[in-house]
């Protein structure tokens, strides 16, 4: 269930569901507004919950609202009562990016049996115990999770994905060992240079109407442009500009749905400065102009 707030809201589409299997399901929250975004769900005792912020500051609210824990950037949480429901109450603050998780006791007991030793909770003196337990989010964690929100596949093998990608979570999650290899990226493995990709990130997507070239980017935040390039791929699961691409067509068919602006003044905040070049890359993205988009919205109200 979904309610609206005063000065609260959820737009359209900020919630990605994704069922991985029987006692095991996703969800991935992307909140690009200015308004806070609530979102509620009954969720049975049976789940584990997992829930990692990848960006600003999330809230989630228990006993009606007697008790309340915030989830910050680059922090998660962990929770599970055999004895008590622990329905969702989330509050998602302004650009803020969460991932959540959720697998039945049954489940996941089934993936870790043979390794319960490493992990607490799954003791036989606490299996039927409450638990609670928080914690930073590692670099090589962020890389996965960014992978699974910002992930660009196939919609026939997009559950195969996500489902490999949180047990690569599990494992990061779970693993002694803090100061494991990573080949691929080994200086993702700093968070200083994971702080700069973000940095990134951040700069192209505040100034999508006029980016900064990729030599002035990799300038600006202080990375050579060789290791920009690689660890914006790692993490974002793309190039720069094909992320900057995919943005600023999902904030255009955002504006767009409100009806406030026509297709020139939305192109143009985007960063089109002709509107032909806005209706191709929109259909591009989309398979339909902003135009014809927009008599649909309105035609399905």
């Amino acid at each position: 269930m979904i309610t609206n707030q005063e000065e609260k809201n959820i737009a359209s589409g900020p919630i990605n569901e994704i069922n991985i299997e029987k006692g095991f399901f996703v969800l991935l929250f992307k909140n690009e507004t200015n308004t806070t975004q609530v979102y509620e769900r009954d969720v049975d005792n049976k789940y584990i919950q997992f829930h990692f912020c990848l960006k600003g500051s999330s809230r989630f609210n228990y006993n009606n609202n007697s008790y309340s824990f915030d989830v910050l950037d680059s922090k998660n949480i962990l929770l599970y009562n055999t004895e008590l429901k622990l329905p969702i109450n989330l509050e998602l603050r302004s650009k803020s990016w969460l991932v959540s998780f959720f697998i039945s006791i049954e489940k996941f007991h089934s993936l870790f049996s043979k390794e319960s030793s490493y992990i607490p909770f799954l003791s036989e003196d606490n299996k039927s115990k409450k638990y609670y337990g928080d914690g930073d989010t590692t670099p090589q964690m962020a890389i996965v999770l960014n992978q699974i929100l910002n992930f660009e596949i196939h919609s026939s093998i997009k559950t195969l994905y996500v489902k490999g990608k949180i047990y690569e979570l599990l494992s990061l999650y779970f693993n002694k060992n803090e100061d494991s290899e990573n080949e691929k990226c080994p200086f993702l493995i700093d968070e200083h240079y994971v702080a700069k990709i973000r940095k990134a990130k951040d700069i192209i997507i505040d100034r999508m109407a006029e980016p900064p070239t990729l030599q002035e980017l990799s300038s600006e935040i202080g990375l050579p442009l060789k290791k920009l390039k690689e660890g914006f791929k790692q993490i974002y699961g793309d190039t720069v500009f094909n992320f900057l691409f995919h943005y600023k067509m999902e904030e255009a068919r955002r504006l767009l749905e409100t009806n406030t602006y026509n297709v020139n003044e939305v192109g143009l905040q985007v960063g089109y400065s002709t509107s032909s070049h806005f209706i191709a890359a929109f259909k591009k993205k989309f398979g339909i102009t902003p135009k014809k988009y927009v008599q649909s919205v309105n035609n399905a109200e």
